[in-house]
C-alpha cells in the first residue's frame, strides 16, 4: 500500500475561467465562493471545503464533479440519471488539472440526493439481462431497507475500493458522533490505499484528518486554516467550555 503525493495525485488543482464569465450578478457566478475564485490547490490526500451556509460549498463540489463526469445527483461515472435537473452551469467554467495517474475507482457522494442514488440502483437491478447486481457492491442489502446513517456507511464502507477519487458532500449529515469518528478510520485506510478525497463538511470530527488541507469559505474569500482556526471549531469549543454563559446570551 501507499499514499498518493503530490506527483502522483489525481486531481491537482481547480481553476475559473473568469474571462468567460458573463456576470458576476447570477447565480452561480454571484455566490462568495465562486467571486474570490482563482484557483485551488488540493491536497493529494485530503481537501476539506468548509464554511457558512450559503458560501457556495455544495454548489462548488457539484461543479467540479460535473466537470470530471460524473452524475450531478451522485454515484459513479456509470449512473446517468436525473429526478430533477436543478444542477447550475459552473462545469462548464471550471478548468480541471489532473495528475499522470488515473483513478480506479470513483465516487461522487451527496448526502442529499443518495435516496435518488439508492432508488436508481434498484430500477437498475430490476433490468432484464442483467449479470450481477450493483447493489452487492454496497454490501448486498437494499439501501432502502437501511436507516440514513448505515445507508450512508455502507456506501463509505463497501462500495469504496481503495485507489479512487471521491467527492463527498456534507456525508456526516445522517452519522452519529460515533460514525463520524469510524468515518475518519475509514478514510485513513483507503488514504493508504492510494485514495484522493475532496469533502465539503460543518463536522469538526472529519475536518480532524491528520495534514489535510482545510479551505474555509467566507464573504470575504477563501483561505487555509487549521482545524483549530475554522469557525465550526470555535463555536464547538465555546459551547462545550463555557456552555451556561452561551446558553445564557442565546437564550435570554
Amino acid at each position: 500500500m501507499m499514499i498518493l503525493d503530490i506527483d502522483s495525485q489525481y486531481i491537482k488543482r481547480i481553476s475559473l475561467k473568469k474571462d468567460l464569465i458573463p456576470s458576476y450578478n447570477t447565480f452561480p457566478f454571484s455566490l462568495p465562493v465562486i467571486k474570490q475564485l482563482t484557483s485551488l490547490d488540493l491536497h493529494p490526500n485530503v481537501t476539506y471545503i468548509v464554511g457558512e451556509n450559503g458560501m457556495g460549498k455544495s454548489t462548488l463540489l457539484e461543479g467540479i464533479a460535473v466537470a470530471l463526469g460524473f452524475n450531478p445527483e451522485g454515484g459513479t461515472f456509470n449512473f446517468n440519471f436525473s429526478s430533477y435537473d436543478s444542477h447550475s452551469i459552473l462545469d462548464q467554467y471550471l478548468t480541471i488539472a489532473r495528475g499522470v495517474l488515473r483513478p480506479k475507482d470513483s465516487f461522487f457522494f451527496r448526502s442529499e440526493t443518495f435516496y435518488n442514488v439508492a432508488t436508481n440502483i434498484e430500477e437498475m437491478d430490476r433490468e432484464p439481462g442483467r449479470s450481477g447486481k450493483i447493489i452487492d457492491s454496497f454490501g448486498g442489502r437494499s439501501l432502502h431497507e437501511q436507516s440514513h446513517g448505515e445507508s450512508f456507511f455502507a456506501a463509505f464502507n463497501e462500495r469504496f475500493r481503495g485507489e479512487g477519487l471521491y467527492i463527498l458532500d456534507e456525508p456526516e449529515a445522517a452519522l452519529s458522533p460515533i460514525r463520524q469518528l469510524s468515518m475518519l478510520a475509514r478514510i485513513n485506510d483507503l488514504v493508504q490505499q492510494e485514495s484522493q478525497f475532496i469533502i465539503s463538511t460543518h463536522s469538526p470530527i472529519l475536518m480532524a484528518f491528520p495534514q489535510a488541507k482545510i479551505v474555509e469559505l467566507t464573504e470575504d474569500g477563501m483561505q487555509e486554516v487549521r482545524l483549530e482556526d475554522t469557525n465550526h471549531y470555535q463555536i464547538f469549543k465555546q459551547f462545550f467550555e463555557d456552555r451556561d454563559r452561551l446558553l445564557h446570551h442565546l437564550l435570554q
